[in-house]
């Protein structure tokens, strides 16, 4: 992790995990379900979960949107793609809607926190490249 990211990752308003993300915890995670029911516990998540609202569902991309409507106002797109049966990595791209160009880290901030819920649903298999 260098220098550049670390200051990168507090002054940008948009964080997105990714295979071979520099910083670990916004690496793909990957969980032991089908891709329909990591798109149903995404969804029930979100449902139940009053911060958050669902924008639109497209299951035939396995993408859920939402708006963060509690605190800082964010867009979360949530992408679901199984890998191999009972092999499903789970994504988010996070951009927060601020007056200032930074969020100071919450989009990243954010994005952990979701895994660490959906961890509780499902059966974390790995993280990429650990």
């Amino acid at each position: 992790m260098s220098f550049r990211n670390t200051i990168g990752k507090y002054l940008n308003n948009h964080a997105e995990t990714s295979e071979k993300h520099w910083d670990k915890p916004l690496q793909t995670h990957y969980y032991k379900t089908t891709k329909d029911k990591g798109m149903s516990t995404l969804e029930n998540f979100f449902n139940n979960a009053q911060k958050y609202e669902i924008h639109s569902i497209s299951k035939a991309h396995g993408e859920i949107s939402v708006n963060v409507k509690k605190g800082k106002k964010a867009f979360i797109v949530a992408t679901v793609i199984m890998v191999r049966p009972y092999q499903t990595a789970i994504d988010f791209s996070v951009t927060t809607e601020s007056v200032l160009p930074f969020d100071f880290g919450y989009s990243s901030k954010l994005i952990q926190q979701l895994y660490e819920q959906i961890n509780k649903e499902l059966t974390l298999i790995r993280v990429q490249n650990t």
